[in-house]
């Protein structure tokens, strides 16, 4: 456990250095198209550390994860064509995916708007958006609502009830941090059942 409570004290170091916002609108940008560590290792101890900004860090983790989703959007619109349509139509599941695609315009602002609010990879569903090419104005009205809104509620948590949490967290590092890896871990499981 020492090696997470060096991470957790550089983490906590780097929320309060100059190059903190930045370091948040990089992990939230590529969390939402292609990094698998969530934005929260950067957004809670920088709340933590300064709960007078909590909403400014919020927006700030907001506008980089859905500038990011657009990127993982783009990164479906592009790439699908050139790999994945070849390898399903190579195998014979393109009628298949193509029943998947009409569920997802179907459902798909619920499934951007789930995704993003919870611990479950954003960037699979920001890709899978733009494999299927689900309307951009869904896609987009689905991730600020979704972002923002999981951003600012940890915010107004962090704001509310920062000090006993920042207490709580140090105490019980060892073991959330299992959670925490636990639950993603859980994420990508889920996704290959899925």
């Amino acid at each position: 456990m020492k090696f997470i409570r060096t991470i957790y004290d550089k983490t906590m170091k780097l929320s309060q250095g100059q190059g903190a916002m930045f370091a948040l609108f990089a992990v939230a940008f590529a969390e939402s198209s292609f990094f698998p560590i969530p934005p929260d290792i950067m957004l809670i101890p920088m709340i933590l550390a300064a709960p007078s900004k909590a909403w400014r860090i919020a927006g700030l983790a907001t506008i980089a994860s859905v500038l990011g989703g657009y990127f993982g959007y783009a990164i479906g619109v592009f790439f699908f064509d050139l790999i994945a349509e070849p390898l399903l139509s190579f195998y014979g599941y393109l009628q298949k995916f193509h029943q998947f695609e009409e569920y997802y315009h179907e459902y798909g602002a619920w499934i951007v708007f789930g995704a993003g609010l919870t611990p479950f990879p954003y960037k699979i569903i920001t890709i899978a958006s733009g494999v299927v090419h689900l309307n951009l104005g869904v896609f987009s009205v689905a991730s600020v609502l979704a972002r923002g809104g999981r951003f600012f509620i940890v915010a107004w948590l962090l704001k509310k009830y920062g000090a006993p949490m920042k207490i709580f967290i140090e105490k019980n590092l060892g073991w959330l941090s299992v959670v925490f890896f636990a639950l993603l871990i859980g994420g990508f499981a889920l996704i290959k059942l899925l």
